[in-house]
């Protein structure tokens, strides 16, 4: 069911490998990669997403980007290069503290995104794609979001309230051909949430989990209600087969892991 990577920094696009009727999972150090491209008999038949995961124990931190594009997957493999050639500079910026990490990715980021060789190399492309970067550092997490990419986190206490996702799941908003860093104001969301002290899930998926005909995991109490009974390998593989049961077009990409938090979150006054 699964293939192990020894490598902590792992990338794809759908181009490369497209899984229709196939489910995939990929272990990276702790973290669960999970695709599935879609059923053939409604009438699949590529992949246009992506991803990066970098890994890095040492330094207490997980990077990843998602992405999900459409009508080619030519946006997510230019996002995709894009980031790859800024390896070196953003594993630098995570040597730092979580707040300085963070404030350094965001400029960097977007000083990228709305450079000139960027917005050109967008140009030339065929469709664009939705963007999420997830960052997790310490007992934070961070997130630069362009469309409907989710960010899910679980824990007790978030749950108890009926909180999980975190990023704002934002329609029309791409980069490629149609760019949102072509507007005079770009349109895209930043966030930072404190982890809970425990165990803390942070889940990443693009939209064909959640618009599977036929299931509700629409409703994320529906995807972590019963993910617990089993690993994380299996539980996402357990999804992909949910979807794949209910004959989804939609290729679904996820990627899923699980932090211990020794510190105390913040608790209001008494």
């Amino acid at each position: 069911m699964s293939k192990a990577v020894k490598n902590n920094d792992y990338c794809w696009v759908g181009s490369q490998k497209n899984f229709v009727d196939e489910i995939n999972i990929h272990k990276i150090s702790h973290m669960v990669l999970g695709r599935f491209g879609g059923n053939s008999s409604a009438g699949q038949y590529k992949n246009e997403d992506g991803c990066i995961v970098w890994v890095n124990d040492d330094l207490n931190y997980e990077f990843v980007v998602l992405l999900d594009a459409h009508q080619t997957a030519e946006s997510a493999e230019l996002v995709v290069s894009t980031i790859q050639s800024l390896k070196e500079d953003i594993k630098s910026i995570l040597t730092h503290s979580p707040r300085k990490s963070f404030d350094c990715l965001y400029k960097l980021l977007l000083r990228t995104f709305e450079s000139k060789g960027f917005k050109e190399a967008c140009k030339k492309v065929q469709g664009e794609t939705a963007f999420l970067c997830a960052v997790r550092k310490d007992k934070f997490l961070w997130w630069f979001s362009v469309g409907d990419c989710i960010l899910y986190l679980n824990h007790p206490e978030l749950s108890n309230l009926s909180e999980y996702q975190q990023n704002h799941r934002s329609f029309y908003e791409w980069i490629g051909k149609v760019n949102t860093f072509e507007l005079e104001v770009p349109c895209f969301s930043i966030g930072t949430k404190e982890l809970r002290q425990g165990r803390n899930h942070i889940f990443l998926t693009t939209d064909g989990l959640v618009e599977c005909p036929n299931v509700d995991f629409a409703n994320p109490r529906k995807i972590f209600n019963s993910i617990y009974e089993f690993t994380n390998e299996e539980s996402v593989w357990r999804l992909l087969k949910e979807i794949q049961k209910n004959n989804v077009r939609d290729s679904t990409t996820i990627v899923s892991w699980f932090v211990e938090i020794d510190i105390e979150g913040s608790q209001p006054s008494k």
